[in-house]
């Protein structure tokens, strides 16, 4: 398909780890309110209120229909979404939202950069994988009228409120997203980490052309945010990223405490982290 061409909307996208992110994986209830809604390679997080679902990630274009089954395996409704919030605008996790969005009626939220990229529907100019993502392959359906957030800010929904986080680095408009989540009277910080991995098109330089134009604080800054967040329960964009299938193992042969609470996870997470970008910087010339 030329470059530029226009994608057919929610036509599924093909790359080489598509068909393995977009297995189907059955939901499951991580704690209280949160649930994994997602296929097995690319999350997409449930959160049940008293005013409604909030949905974070949409997956690839062709993940929609798993979240979907997902979300009514559980007994809730896709109508009944409210809110789709946006980690960062790549096709393999903003690219099913166009198609839950039509079909749930709910407001989408991302960061400011976000919000710009999933009404493009491919990333802004400064993402370090910009050159590949406009190529018509890998365009999403764009996003209309989506809402953006500021650092900080706060959605609150029903008896759940959730926070927006921006931790730039991966794109310019990567967003983590924290919330408390009970279960009886226990409540915990629940943490939905978006990547913090320094991966771009080939040429791109997260130092950039001059110390001025350098990516690298700003990630270390990203990475220092993820790292001091009250942290119980964590959740990766690409659940591998934080060994879900390994607590899903382990849960399920009773081991306790429950896997999945780890007040140590995001500090695992931001210390591998810091290493990929500290080899990221040492290999590029």
């Amino acid at each position: 398909v030329a470059q530029g061409a226009e994608r057919v909307p929610e036509a599924p996208i093909v790359c080489s780890a598509c068909d393995e992110w977009n297995r189907p994986h059955p939901p499951f209830k991580i704690f209280g309110n949160t649930y994994y809604v997602g296929p097995a390679g690319l999350s997409s997080v449930l959160i049940v209120t008293s005013a409604g679902l909030v949905l974070l990630d949409g997956g690839l274009p062709q993940s929609a229909a798993v979240i979907d089954a997902n979300i009514k395996a559980l007994g809730f409704r896709t109508e009944d979404v409210r809110w789709i919030a946006n980690s960062h605008a790549h096709f393999d996790h903003a690219g099913g939202i166009s198609a839950l969005q039509k079909k749930s009626g709910a407001r989408v939220v991302a960061s400011a950069s976000g919000a710009k990229a999933l009404g493009l529907g491919y990333p802004t100019e400064d993402d370090p994988q910009y050159e590949s993502g406009r190529e018509a392959p890998l365009r999403f359906a764009p996003v209309a009228g989506v809402e953006s957030v500021r650092d900080g800010q706060k959605l609150t929904v029903g008896d759940v409120t959730i926070t927006a986080h921006l931790t730039p680095g991966h794109t310019p408009g990567s967003t983590t997203w924290t919330w408390r989540s009970c279960e009886a009277k226990r409540c915990l910080n629940v943490v939905y980490a978006d990547s913090l991995n320094p991966v771009s098109d080939k040429g791109f330089r997260f130092q950039g052309a001059a110390a001025a134009d350098s990516r690298v604080p700003a990630f270390q800054r990203s990475i220092a945010t993820v790292d001091r967040l009250p942290c119980d329960v964590m959740i990766s964009v690409h659940p591998s990223f934080s060994g879900l299938e390994d607590k899903l193992a382990a849960r399920a042969k009773g081991v306790t405490p429950d896997p999945f609470i780890d007040p140590n996870a995001c500090h695992v997470y931001a210390a591998d982290a810091t290493k990929k970008l500290a080899k990221r910087v040492a290999d590029e010339p």
